[in-house]
């Protein structure tokens, strides 16, 4: 006999069935739904009583949303479904007040109850996100859930519920949740009560496990043997940039290394998801409030390209750098560098080489996965034909570029490079094509788009009003400038247009705004406060590169540290000052990498000075068990 064929998805909107509390659950088949009526992402938006729920139809959007209407309450923002296992309380909507939560292992022998949450860890079918349901019935051999983005099938009629699981009772009590899809795994519940019997401890982390330590790796490495591949071309771009096949510039320092503890990197790791998704919403929030977007000093011609940019590429960026200050003291972000950020090749090639060649080899790489996540990423960026890179003649640029070649071309991507501007021109239709006449639809660049406004800011008010109107004017007498190329409406640029606004540094006192002493964010403000300056302050560009123009502050007023540059005529915001930790006599900063919006890699960046530069050396990071540290 031939089983059932499975049933097909409901178009996304449809309703699937109504769950205990009369609660309705829609499909989330995101293929089916229609751009007419979900042209943008703001109608993506659910909202109930004017409160956001989360987007239409996620799963954590129906957890939040069932709460709101059955309970009352809500639980915190969270930028993935198995964060909420993280959560120690949920808040009243009527008055504000907390309720606690506590959270069960699966096999925990306080079993789930109806209404509690039941949440998948990341990895398999709920890879990156995890998963949340609503648990709906009890049983001693199985469970019955309600969920949205799962199987978007409309239920059997009578049924009450999205799916049933089987249970596994064992002779302590323990209750064990079988889940479904062989290559995920069930965390466990989260139930709304303050008896924590059998529930996960609330253990404090040892803050010291966040401390980084410098080590020395017991070979000298000049037994002859070349640790890099000349031959290779972005290996040899980057040795011609050292002068060698080093990673820090002082020979002296070529065995020195540092190491990080599992706790740190998990935290690290979620640091970097959480944040990437607070940047998100923060970007939602400036863009629509145009005296907010103002603050970012963009030309106005271009704010709606940028809203049409975040509305219909919102997913397709493709990497990005966080820097950190990790210690005892905490994990904090000054920045996120979502436009052209740099060092991926040093995280994600030569310190896994320089590691083999010295005889490193305490725990792992910490950026060994920054490659593949790098090709799938792109593989998942939707690119057809011939992608064309776009860089200047810095030498950091050139290897950037070339290993950034690799992993397009790994995605299956066919690639080119262009050096500069040189030899590009312009097609009978008025497109801009490279040296080989190879029309240019396709880019990725090492150039930040602020070089390419900047460049408009020096224009005519003509210029800006073709820009406006998206008006193609016949210039072939005149070479195309970099933002004929990035700014035209026919060229796709990675990263998008939308991501100036996160990398700008305006969007750190809305950060502050949205989520007020966040244990990840550095208060900072548009204005100076009074508070900030007795406590010290850092003062930023809101466009700044490669640590120019920084001006650190201390609670007298004085200035203890600063760099020169290019962008001293721009507007500043203040960030609360919280210097790095000093280790062997360099203050260290740690750089986590995004691929895809998620963590992807980390390495390190470390100068004498206060203040990181371009010039800054990148030693090698490692990552080891917490009990190899011995500070822990």
């Amino acid at each position: 006999m031939k089983s059932d064929p499975k049933p097909q998805p409901a178009k996304f909107g449809a309703l699937l069935g109504v769950g205990p509390g009369d609660v309705p659950v829609y499909s989330s088949d995101y293929t089916t739904a229609d751009k007419a009526q979900l042209p943008n992402r703001q109608a993506y938006h659910s909202s109930i009583d004017g409160l956001f729920m989360g987007y239409k139809w996620q799963c954590v959007e129906f957890a939040r949303r069932w709460l709101y209407l059955s309970k009352g309450y809500v639980f915190d923002d969270v930028p993935m479904a198995y964060d909420i296992f993280r959560l120690h309380s949920v808040r009243v909507i009527k008055d504000g007040t907390r309720l606690p939560l506590r959270s069960f292992r699966n096999g925990a022998r306080r079993w789930p109850e109806p209404g509690c949450l039941l949440i998948w860890d990341e990895g398999g079918e709920f890879d990156i996100t995890g998963h949340v349901a609503i648990v709906s019935e009890v049983f001693r051999d199985r469970i019955r859930c309600i969920e949205q983005n799962v199987e978007n099938s409309v239920w059997p009629q009578g049924q009450s519920y999205s799916r049933e699981l089987r249970v596994t009772v064992t002779q302590d009590g323990g209750y064990w949740i079988d889940c479904s899809y062989s290559d995920a795994q069930i965390l466990g519940w989260v139930i709304q009560t303050a008896d924590d019997a059998f529930a996960e401890p609330l253990v404090e982390v040892d803050p010291k496990l966040f401390n980084l330590e410098l080590r020395e790796a017991p070979g000298n490495g000049r037994d002859g043997t070349a640790w890099l591949d000349a031959a290779e071309p972005a290996e040899a771009a980057y040795m011609t940039m050292m002068g060698g096949a080093k990673l820090v510039s002082d020979d002296a320092d070529e065995r020195k290394y540092f190491v990080i503890g599992e706790t740190a990197k998990k935290e690290l790791r979620r640091a970097t998801n959480e944040l990437h998704a607070m940047f998100m919403r923060a970007t939602q929030y400036a863009l629509q409030d145009d005296e907010l977007l103002g603050r970012f000093n963009l030309p106005p011609v271009l704010w709606p390209r940028i809203r049409q940019s975040w509305e219909n590429r919102r997913n397709q960026m493709i990497t990005g750098r966080f820097d950190f200050s990790v210690s005892e003291k905490g994990i904090k972000a000054y920045e996120y560098n979502c436009d052209s950020a740099a060092c991926h090749m040093e995280c994600g090639l030569v310190q896994g080489k320089w590691a083999a060649h010295f005889g490193c080899v305490d725990g792992h790489d910490a950026g060994e996965d920054l490659f593949e996540d790098l090709v799938e990423a792109w593989k998942n960026s939707g690119v057809k034909g011939t992608l064309h890179i776009m860089r200047d003649r810095d030498p950091e640029e050139i290897y950037h570029a070339r290993y950034m070649k690799k992993a397009i071309e790994a995605a299956g991507i066919s690639c080119k490079v262009i050096r500069g501007l040189d030899g590009l021109g312009w097609d009978d239709q008025g497109c801009v094509v490279d040296e080989d006449g190879l029309r240019i639809d396709t880019v990725w660049k090492t150039w930040a788009w602020e070089t390419a406004i900047d460049q408009l800011r020096a224009e005519c008010d003509v210029e800006a009003e073709n820009l406006r109107l998206h008006r193609t004017i016949d210039k072939q007498a005149t070479a195309p400038r970099l933002f004929d190329v990035l700014l035209r409406p026919d060229v796709m640029v990675y990263e998008p247009l939308w991501t100036l606004i996160p990398s700008n540094k305006a969007i750190l006192p809305i950060l502050t705004m949205l989520y007020p002493n966040h244990p990840y964010l550095l208060n900072t403000q548009f204005a100076l406060s009074g508070e900030m300056a007795r406590s010290g302050y850092v003062a930023k560009p809101i466009v700044g590169r490669c640590g120019h123009n920084i001006c650190l502050f201390d609670h007298n007023n004085d200035l203890i540290g600063e760099t020169l540059g290019q962008f001293d005529d721009r507007d500043q915001i203040y960030q609360q000052l919280f210097k790095l930790p000093v280790i062997g006599g360099l203050h260290v900063q740690v750089s986590t990498f995004s691929a895809s919006g998620t963590y992807a890699g980390a390495g390190v960046r470390v100068d004498p000075s206060p203040i990181i530069t371009t010039m800054s050396d990148l030693p090698a990071l490692r990552i080891v068990e917490d009990e190899e540290l011995t500070g822990g």
